[in-house]
C-alpha cells in the first residue's frame, strides 16, 4: 500500500491508523499546492480530486476520503480492534463519530486555513469548532477514548483535529477531558512515530 500525504494534513489520521494496525506501507509526500509528488509526478493522475489522504492498494485500486480509508485499514487488521465488527451497534457508533469529526470539525477548520478569508469570518468558524469541542469534552467524561477503553481509528482522526487546534492556538484550558485525551492519544507510540515520520516531531534521543 501507498499512503499519499502532506505533513500535518488530515492524512495524519490514516498514517496513525496504518502504524497502529502494523500494516506495511510506503509513504509518498505530496505538494498540495503544485499537485506534484517529490519526484515531479502529477498527483492528479493518481487522485483527480487533488486531495490527501489517498491510499493505493497493492491491487492498484485507489481509495480516497479519510473516514473510508481508516475503516479499510482497521478491517485489514481486525485483530488490532481499531474498529468494532461490521454490522455491530458499536460499528455504527464509530461511523457516527467519524461523520461528526469530518463534517462538524474538519470542514469547519478548512476556512481557517484560507489566506484570503477575513479575520471576522475565521472567528465565526473558530467559535463553531469550539462549540463542537465542548460537546466532545462532555462525551469524553469517564472515558479514555471516544469509544470507551478501546482506541479506534476515530481517535487518530480527532487527534489530528486537535493538532490543528494547537497550531491555531485554540484555548482549550476550559475543556479538561479533551486536553487529557489529547495527551493520552499523543503519548501512543504509533502516534509519536507518525509525527516523527512526517517531520512534525523530533525522534526521542
Amino acid at each position: 500500500m501507498k499512503l499519499y500525504y502532506s505533513p500535518g494534513a488530515c492524512s495524519l489520521s490514516p498514517h496513525i491508523a496504518l502504524l497502529e494496525a502494523g500494516l506495511p506501507y510506503d509513504l509518498v509526500k505530496v505538494d498540495l499546492k503544485a499537485k506534484k509528488l517529490e519526484n515531479g509526478d502529477d498527483f492528479l493522475s493518481i487522485n483527480p480530486k487533488g486531495q490527501v489522504p489517498t491510499l493505493t492498494l497493492d491491487s492498484g485500486e485507489v481509495v480516497t476520503e479519510g473516514p473510508v480509508i481508516v475503516q479499510m485499514i482497521a478491517d485489514k487488521a481486525a485483530a488490532k480492534n481499531l474498529a468494532p465488527a461490521r454490522d455491530s451497534a458499536e460499528r455504527y457508533k464509530l461511523l457516527e463519530w467519524l461523520n461528526f469529526i469530518t463534517t462538524e470539525l474538519h470542514k469547519n477548520f478548512g476556512p481557517m486555513f484560507s489566506p484570503v478569508l477575513a479575520d471576522d469570518a475565521k472567528a465565526f468558524f473558530k467559535d463553531r469548532v469550539m462549540g463542537k469541542f465542548k460537546y466532545i469534552d462532555g462525551a469524553l467524561a469517564g472515558k479514555d477514548y471516544l469509544m470507551g477503553k478501546q482506541f479506534t481509528v476515530a481517535d487518530g482522526y480527532l487527534f489530528t483535529m486537535l493538532s490543528w487546534a494547537e497550531r491555531m492556538k485554540f484555548d482549550l484550558t476550559a475543556l479538561p477531558n479533551l486536553l487529557a485525551y489529547k495527551a493520552r492519544v499523543g503519548a501512543r507510540p504509533a502516534v509519536q512515530a507518525a509525527l516523527v515520520k512526517e517531520g512534525l516531531m523530533k525522534a526521542a534521543a
